[in-house]
């Protein structure tokens, strides 16, 4: 490597590391003037996010590795249009992300390749884990019952901490429309838990 190229690349990181303090909406504004390295500083900050919610909704983890990148290319191709009196970044964020989602998720898909049979393990396993594991796989296929609309919503509200009112915008809502799913959302959620729980209890 050239000593050029070495300090090109050290040049790159000083400019990368003194943006990493900016907040998204500076950011976003430095990505609209189409400057490279605030657009990495967000991908950085909120790609694992994008991917978390993207993967509650289509569940399946290649697929919302892919909605992450399209809704980042999206981020790239639309900061002109960002808004930061309208809605924070995170919120314009999920909604491209949840758009995204429910289109794939509307289409026919093989099932997810994580609810492939598992090979248990020989080794013991502390029963806090076991009850753990079990619990987490409940609420895994409660949620998968759910529409898609209703992951999102208890994605976003429960799983990511949003607020309502964000939540609700993310989700092109009105506060009482969002209220209402999440309310559906909760019964609907709690019912197939419970239903899950009674199948294995069955002898």
């Amino acid at each position: 490597m050239s000593a050029a190229t070495m300090l090109g690349d050290a040049a790159v990181g000083q400019r990368i590391g003194a943006m990493e303090d900016d907040s998204d909406e500076a950011l976003m504004a430095a990505v609209a003037a189409r400057r490279q390295q605030a657009f990495r500083v967000l991908m950085t900050r909120h790609m694992p996010r994008a991917i978390r919610v993207a993967q509650r909704i289509v569940r399946d983890a290649a697929e919302a590795d892919d909605i992450g990148q399209e809704a980042f290319l999206r981020v790239w191709n639309k900061a002109a249009s960002f808004d930061p009196a309208v809605a924070r970044f995170t919120t314009w964020l999920y909604r491209i992300v949840l758009n995204l989602s429910f289109d794939r998720a509307r289409k026919p898909a093989h099932a997810p390749i994580d609810e492939a049979a598992e090979i248990a393990s020989s080794e013991p396993a502390p029963i806090e884990h076991l009850i753990a594991d079990q619990q987490r796989r409940a609420l895994d296929a409660a949620m998968a019952r759910l529409s898609d609309r209703q992951r999102g919503a208890i994605a976003l509200f429960h799983m990511e901490g949003l607020s309502g009112e964000d939540a609700a915008r993310a989700m092109g809502l009105s506060a009482k429309a969002f209220e209402s799913l999440l309310a559906r959302a909760r019964i609907a959620l709690k019912t197939e838990v419970e239903t899950i729980e009674q199948t294995r209890r069955l002898p």
